[in-house]
């Protein structure tokens, strides 16, 4: 009903309850009469108002996000992070209507850009959330600039990536028994790269340093990019790397792959046994990576990015570059990767103690 419709009727029924007319017809109301109306006008646009706002409301609602989404990953570009948060960012975008674009943010084990995102009140910035950032830095960290339970809210495990214990091709070990009687008979010789102190590399291999009782050197780098051009030129002898950025390497044969972190083999390298199959039964390291949201996202907003997520991690292109890079997809819950990440800060806490692994 327009406003001057709504006047008419309030006419009629003031005229009808015996209020005097001018001579042109408009009404005369003593000064408690004006104030009647007023309420009942006020109330009446009110309601008016209200039907309008409450579907401009939930449109505003839906209409989220209604700009381009930054993706930011805490490290630099080229490792298996980059792979799984440019592939989920590609379907995503169509699957939200708005671009959602990568934007990397190395430094500090991922700190940088972990508490960047925890202090972010923009609705449109996420984060990958990584092994390292979720599972590891609470515990080397004697204090962290973001508290990684409190500070995001999960909203979906994007993809778990084996890791692969990988050699210079001038190694003379073609398989992880070989490798520890080498490095066994030349103890303190041999040097491993990673991204960083407590990245997942890095965790990989103490954790297999650990299990095969083994002594290597460790060489931190900013980066899974800078860490593999030290490793293809030979100035590393051996690192552990997510499937995803090591399969083209390793099959143009610039590296060598001795075993995976995977708990069967791999389709695309069938000949290539586990860890657990070369002596370590029930040896297993894979690295997981998910997309989380600054805690402040409101409700709403974050159930729809989870469902879109899903999908996009689903979808058949994301699934095909995601399977050729070894690659497993997942797409749960927010639910269901708040629970996993649990679980993954209970399992890393005792073997980072263990190992007493510290920052740079």
């Amino acid at each position: 009903m327009r406003v001057s419709a709504l006047h008419a009727v309030l006419a009629n029924t003031q005229n009808r309850a015996g209020t005097p007319l001018s001579p042109t017809g408009a009404m005369r109301m003593p000064q408690h009469r004006h104030l009647v109306t007023r309420r009942h006008l006020l109330g009446a646009s009110g309601a008016l108002a209200l039907g309008g706002l409450l579907p401009a409301g939930a449109s505003a609602q839906a209409a989220w996000p209604s700009k381009s989404v930054r993706f930011v990953v805490p490290f630099a570009p080229g490792g298996s992070s980059e792979i799984v948060a440019r592939s989920t960012a590609a379907e995503l975008g169509k699957t939200l209507g708005q671009s959602v674009y990568v934007d990397n943010k190395p430094g500090a084990a991922g700190n940088i850009a972990m508490s960047e995102v925890a202090r972010s009140d923009d609705q449109h910035t996420l984060i990958l959330g990584h092994i390292g950032t979720l599972a590891v830095n609470p515990f080397i960290f004697d204090k962290l600039p973001y508290d990684a339970n409190k500070d995001f809210k999960p909203v979906s495990l994007l993809a778990k990536v084996p890791s692969l214990y990988v050699v210079h091709p001038d190694v003379p070990a073609k398989n992880l028994k070989e490798f520890i009687a080498y490095a066994k008979k030349n103890p303190a010789k041999l040097s491993y790269g990673s991204a960083g102190n407590g990245s997942a590399g890095h965790l990989a291999f103490e954790y297999l340093k650990m299990t095969a009782d083994l002594f290597l050197l460790h060489v931190p780098y900013r980066g899974t990019g800078p860490m593999m051009t030290d490793l293809l030129s030979g100035r590393l002898e051996a690192s552990a790397v997510g499937a995803a950025a090591m399969l083209p390497f390793i099959k143009s044969g610039k590296v060598r792959c001795i075993a995976t972190g995977s708990a069967k083999r791999l389709p695309q390298l069938p000949d290539v046994p586990t860890v657990a199959e070369q002596g370590f039964p029930g040896f297993e390291m894979t690295q997981w990576y998910g997309m989380l949201a600054p805690a402040n996202m409101p409700a709403a907003n974050l159930e729809k990015l989870s469902v879109e997520t899903m999908k996009a991690v689903k979808a058949p292109a994301s699934l095909e570059r995601l399977n050729a890079d070894a690659a497993e997809a997942i797409g749960g819950t927010p639910a269901q990767f708040a629970q996993f990440i649990a679980a993954e800060q209970e399992r890393w806490k005792k073997v980072l103690l263990r190992a007493k692994v510290k920052p740079d």
